[in-house]
């Protein structure tokens, strides 16, 4: 999670790995400088410097592949063991040719299409973007002032189609072993442990509204900055 939450999320600790770069160690951290430039209260600028990261990281992860590939090493992990570099290469290597088959065999419009299909729900103002963009925030319950750390996106039926039951983000964490498609089940039969209303008390939640709120001040990830009062 913290590899998509540090591109709109505060977070604690250095961030980024250091890479040796000509004698010097330096640290490199697409997501944290596009969070860098966010200006409190302004959504539209915030939900663009986020989607330009997110994008733009996203092409460097394909470019790393190539790397890790030749190389049979990932620098972002220099602390890893070997057997890890050694699965990551594996994989490396076959995404790699299997990216160099698609091109041959069907053109460069083939690569666009997977990168796209990966990335554009999770950016504004994709439906989808709503729940990505809260499922680990680090709201204040009004009743016992606890924090909790997972929040779910009660948008309607249609909406859970749409997110293949992921916006049931608490239930899931309370039963991980439930397959998603049930979990809309579990809220229902369930009702006193979940929010039955939508933000602000609506019958449903607003997924724009919560787009614009998630963007316009970003919030601690997971109640890391309050993680004594969080909600067991």
């Amino acid at each position: 999670d913290v590899l998509f939450v540090a591109h709109r999320m505060k977070l604690k600790g250095d961030i980024g790995p250091q890479l040796q770069v000509l004698g010097r160690r330096v640290k490199m951290s697409i997501s944290r400088s596009g969070f860098s430039s966010w200006i409190t209260g302004n959504a539209a600028w915030n939900a663009l410097m986020f989607s330009t990261s997110f994008l733009f990281e996203r092409c460097m992860l394909m470019i790393n592949d190539v790397v890790v590939a030749v190389t049979g090493r990932n620098s972002f992990f220099p602390n890893k063991p070997d057997e890890f570099h050694q699965q990551c290469a594996a994989y490396c290597r076959w995404a790699v040719l299997l990216r160099g088959m698609l091109l041959k065999f069907a053109g460069w419009r083939s690569l666009l299409f997977l990168y796209l299909s990966e990335t554009l729900w999770s950016i504004p103002p994709h439906p989808a973007c709503a729940m990505f963009v809260t499922n680990h925030g680090s709201d204040v319950d009004e009743t016992d002032g606890s924090c909790v750390p997972s929040r779910s996106t009660y948008a309607g039926r249609w909406y859970s189609v749409l997110t293949l039951g992921t916006n049931y983000h608490c239930e899931h964490h309370d039963f991980p072993t439930i397959p998603l498609h049930k979990l809309g089940e579990l809220r229902r039969i369930a009702p006193e442990y979940y929010r039955q209303s939508g933000n602000d008390g609506q019958k449903k939640d607003n997924v724009f509204a919560i787009m614009r709120k998630a963007f316009a001040k970003p919030d601690f990830y997971a109640c890391m900055n309050n993680q004594d009062q969080i909600r067991t």
